[in-house]
């Protein structure tokens, strides 16, 4: 078993994912899985270490926008508009591919998703490796996704060589995925770039449906992002949930506060937001997910979001978190 160790040297990091290794490197959205998308081999090993099909694709990262020219063809004008606007950042285009990008990433698929992330750490890595890199979220496949080094230690340590250190991710959701079909713009996956936002260059999008087995892009299957405890999503009152399980030891995970549950069998209530701030919910909601299922619990209840781009993101996830 190799040691695995928290680094802060980024040219000690290219080295090694140049040498043909796998090295966990942290974004603004969660710590990733990094190999180099010309490394067959590099990239093979990224699903064994994760438990990944091969069937659930990756998403490439650059360093520069102009690289995207070298990994995908008939990029439509709009696509160009969006990474202006959203570049760098928690963004991922859904584009046609060219044969330089190996089929390993795209599970055969004819599209591969790319994104310029906002991490100074990430982009300063990927400057000096000189190559994009495919980077899936740094957790075993469906569990929940890391936001800090220790996360990717507790998953990995012993199956990698190095974590590059970033500090806690900031945003702390996986980016929002957009493709294009016919003309129009389609939204794979709901993260934090703001849909308003992203309207107001496209025009109206469309929400791509729920995949059970396969998947058009990264994060689309039924169950993702899940504690080991149970958790239970309840869209409905929050108290009448915890009710249902009297006799087990129950965690509460809410927006801003659960202080009308009184229930003597909730172990710990924790709030993604003192404030009712969305951008801190959403970059506390892997940790909090971390801690509660840490404890020991029998059960994680909690309940939507607000229904805005960020709590729908967060409402995505934790739904897939619940599937069975």
């Amino acid at each position: 078993m190799k040691e695995t160790k928290i680094i802060t040297d980024t040219a000690l990091a290219a080295q090694d994912i140049l040498l043909g290794n796998v090295v966990a490197i942290p974004t603004e959205t969660v710590y990733g899985l990094a190999a180099s998308i010309f490394n067959e081999s590099a990239l093979k090993d990224i699903f064994k270490i994760k438990g990944r099909p091969q069937t659930s694709p990756l998403i490439v990262h650059i360093g520069r926008k102009d690289q995207v020219q070298g990994l995908c063809t008939n990029v439509p004008d709009v696509a160009y508009e969006l990474m202006d606007a959203f570049w760098p950042g928690p963004l991922t285009l859904l584009l046609p591919k060219k044969d330089v990008v190996s089929h390993t990433i795209t599970s055969g698929l004819n599209r591969v998703g790319v994104r310029m992330p906002a991490h100074p750490v990430a982009l300063e890595l990927l400057q000096k490796c000189r190559v994009p890199l495919s980077a899936p979220s740094a957790n075993p496949f469906c569990s929940i996704s890391p936001t800090t080094s220790a996360h990717v230690f507790n998953y990995f340590n012993g199956k990698l060589g190095y974590i590059l250190e970033g500090g806690a991710c900031s945003v702390g959701l996986e980016s929002t995925i957009i493709g294009f079909e016919e003309g129009k713009c389609v939204v794979y996956r709901q993260g934090c770039a703001c849909l308003s936002d992203i309207e107001k260059i496209t025009g109206p999008v469309t929400l791509y449906g729920e995949s059970t087995s396969t998947s058009s892009a990264p994060g689309m299957l039924k169950r993702h992002y899940a504690p080991r405890t149970p958790l239970v999503f309840c869209p409905v009152n929050l108290a009448d949930c915890v009710e249902k399980h009297q006799g087990k030891k129950v965690g509460v995970l809410s927006f801003s506060g659960a202080d009308g549950i009184k229930s003597t069998n909730v172990a710990i209530s924790l709030a993604l937001s003192s404030v009712a701030n969305e951008d801190e919910a959403a970059q506390n909601l892997y940790a909090s997910l971390h801690y509660l299922d840490s404890l020991g619990l029998d059960v994680i209840i909690t309940a939507p979001m607000p229904h805005t781009t960020i709590g729908n993101a967060i409402n995505d996830r934790l739904k897939r978190a619940s599937a069975l």
